[in-house]
């Protein structure tokens, strides 16, 4: 394989355009499909969500309940690998010590004028199913990623959907991590099935207010369908992560942290931008073998990534290979440059800013901390990564004393006429005509 390099300066809009595309997969071809299994999961419950573990992940589970049982969360803990249990064990500390500060209680409330006081009151969400892929393998650090924002916001009611083994048990890390997090309610099911339980709820599954988890297209599509009804949280498609590299970085370490994104599927994209051709040159040579020493089905994905959605491209100088991460607007970005901090400022779009050479993509992902659940396909420009914010709402709360009412009445009269509501300012106008 070749790894690609192309001089941004000398590329035309369309060929820009086309570098910085990600995968799309074409949702609408499938929506039929995936209206008629959330049909039949609507009308049919926990049934249709048996049917379709069989039809879709080849589970046989019929010896099991929908909920995992608390004697599998025992059975899962004794037979995890200790090394992993303590690998889970830090990270979701980690992640908890990151996510504790955003913990909201309320905005104070203070005065504006004379009489007028005004604040926010913040509350937890009431329900919220948490969606845990598996397509790919088994995902504890998604799960941890989910559920302890959502412990911290204090949501009364957490449930967890996310696809069986063949023979109906779930992955033990994941069950560990749920133990760790505190989370006791997880559903056998994974697909457009999941959300449609958790939209309109089934006998053993309850409806939630918020379905938030990246997953498959069909979840995607599942997603789009309900979005009118239910929040869905968001949108979380294929990886995607730029290196913005300098003269200063070392081609080696940059061919490495470049591959960890894209090893997630074929529809991956990664890139790296330096303004230094010898650092490109480097990278593109080291790459291949990187490459070739990957075991499949590895291998094939880093292959159609460099062949599709990936490469190097080359800046004028670091403030134009910034602003190119800006069109861009990536999932994951790393800066291995001299002076990251510096560069920083002039980021404006990414979901994931990593400093340094050793802020790696890989230790990003599972325990540096901060939620490895973020925006993609550009959404970095208006979305934010998971938080406990996502499992949290605010109210305004003012109060009005009298001074305040008369400081304001007027103003308000004259405003309310002035876009022909009488009946807002008939309830300050007339407000005396009926006291006693």
């Amino acid at each position: 394989m070749k790894v690609p390099i192309y001089r941004w300066a000398e590329l035309d809009s369309q060929r820009r355009r086309a570098l910085l595309a990600r995968s799309e997969t074409d949702i609408e071809a499938i929506l039929p499909a995936v209206r008629d299994i959330m049909d039949d999961v609507r009308q049919r419950g926990d049934a249709a969500l048996r049917d379709c573990a069989r039809r879709f992940d080849q589970a046989e589970f019929d010896h099991l309940p929908l909920i995992v049982t608390e004697e599998e969360f025992d059975r899962a803990e004794q037979r995890l690998d200790p090394a992993v249990k303590r690998a889970l064990e830090y990270a979701i500390e980690n992640v908890r010590r990151y996510h504790e500060p955003q913990h909201s209680v309320a905005m104070p409330m203070h005065e504006i004028r004379g009489g007028l006081w005004a604040g926010e009151r913040t509350t937890p969400i009431p329900s919220a199913g948490l969606y845990v892929p598996r397509g790919r393998g088994s995902f504890p650090s998604m799960f941890y990623m989910l559920a302890v924002p959502a412990v911290i916001a204090g949501v009364p009611e957490l449930v967890v959907t996310t696809p069986p083994d063949r023979d109906g048990t779930i992955d033990d890390a994941c069950l560990y991590a749920a133990r760790l997090c505190g989370v006791t309610r997880i559903a056998r099911c994974g697909g457009s099935q999941a959300v449609a339980a958790l939209t309109w709820g089934t006998e053993s599954v309850p409806a939630v207010c918020k379905i938030i988890g990246p997953g498959s297209v069909y979840v995607a599509a599942a997603k789009r369908i309900v979005s009118g009804m239910v929040d869905v949280g968001l949108p979380a498609g294929p990886s995607e992560s730029i290196v913005l590299a300098d003269r200063y970085a070392d081609p080696w370490k940059v061919a490495l942290d470049l591959l960890v994104e894209a090893e997630h599927g074929s529809d991956s994209s990664a890139l790296l931008i330096t303004p230094s051709l010898p650092v490109a040159e480097a990278v593109a040579e080291i790459v291949p073998a990187l490459v070739a020493d990957a075991p499949e089905p590895r291998r094939t994905f880093l292959t159609d990534v460099f062949a599709n959605y990936g490469g190097i491209i080359l800046a004028e100088d670091l403030a134009d290979a910034a602003r190119i991460v800006d069109q861009f607007a990536p999932e994951h970005l790393q800066i291995n440059t001299a002076e990251p901090y510096e560069v920083l400022g002039m980021i404006h779009n990414a979901s994931e800013i990593l400093l340094g050479e050793h802020s790696v993509f890989s230790l990003a992902n599972y325990a540096a901390g901060a939620n490895a659940i973020l925006p993609t396909g550009g959404k970095a420009k208006t979305w934010s990564p998971v938080s406990v914010h996502d499992f949290q709402k605010r109210a305004s709360v003012v109060h009005i004393t009298p001074q305040g009412y008369q400081d304001m009445r007027d103003h308000v009269i004259a405003l309310a006429d002035y876009e022909g509501f009488y009946t807002h300012a008939a309830a300050l106008r007339r407000r005396e005509e009926g006291s006693r």
